[in-house]
């Protein structure tokens, strides 16, 4: 009974963010007077050209971070149904309830964007494809992803999981391997081509903002 009545508020959740969000197409702006709030704001006015790494960076120092919870994963979950569903509205809604509460989801632009683009409303579908891409850009620029020192930049899990899906890498191990001045999560993957190799990603941030939330 307990587990049906917990499925039912994530369901209710669900539902009710997507109303809210979905009706007036709007992402909430957080008024939290910081520098992720002030960069959520121009990125949602269409000025795009911003440091996109300060930009991720300032997340995790924002109370906006604090408010990332199972939610979160819930809208993830519900827009792959919707994608297979082919029930783009709701998938609008569900990306921006998404940004709503974290703005530098890769995931969520490049869902919206495309989602955008087969609605035909390429206005959007271009700020957020252009959005999309300086995060992305963001890390793969910040390093070759070769060795831990050279590792690409990261500042939550989520984005190493998201350049896997994109260079088409299927996963199969993960470890943490600690370097002269970073640890990393180092990535053991066979290629689309069917080659076994190994991505590294600087994680110091992600590993800093664990030990704050552990106390550890």
């Amino acid at each position: 009974m307990i587990k049906n009545k917990s499925y039912f508020l994530v369901i209710f959740f669900i539902l009710q963010t997507v109303f809210l969000f979905g009706q007036d197409n709007k992402i909430e702006i957080p008024n939290l007077n910081d520098k992720y709030s002030a960069y959520v704001k121009q990125l949602e006015s269409g000025k795009i050209d911003i440091d996109y790494t300060d930009f991720r960076n300032s997340f995790l120092n924002s109370k906006q971070y604090g408010k990332k919870s199972t939610n979160y994963d819930s809208l993830k979950t519900q827009v792959y149904t919707e994608i297979n569903n082919k029930n783009y509205k709701a998938v609008i809604g569900l990306t921006k309830a998404m940004l709503s509460i974290d703005y530098t989801s890769m995931f969520a632009h490049k869902y919206l964007q495309q989602t955008c683009k087969i609605l035909g409303d390429s206005i959007n579908r271009n700020k957020y494809h252009d959005i999309e891409f300086g995060l992305l850009n963001s890390i793969t620029k910040s390093g070759d992803g070769k060795t831990c020192e050279t590792g690409w930049h990261v500042t939550q899990i989520e984005e190493e999981y998201f350049i896997l899906s994109m260079i088409g890498a299927k996963l199969q191990m993960q470890s943490i391997i600690n370097g002269k001045t970073n640890t990393c999560d180092k990535m053991a993957v066979i290629t689309s081509e069917g080659e076994t190799k190994a991505y590294f990603f600087e994680a110091n941030k992600v590993f800093e903002m664990e030990a704050k939330l552990f106390g550890t």
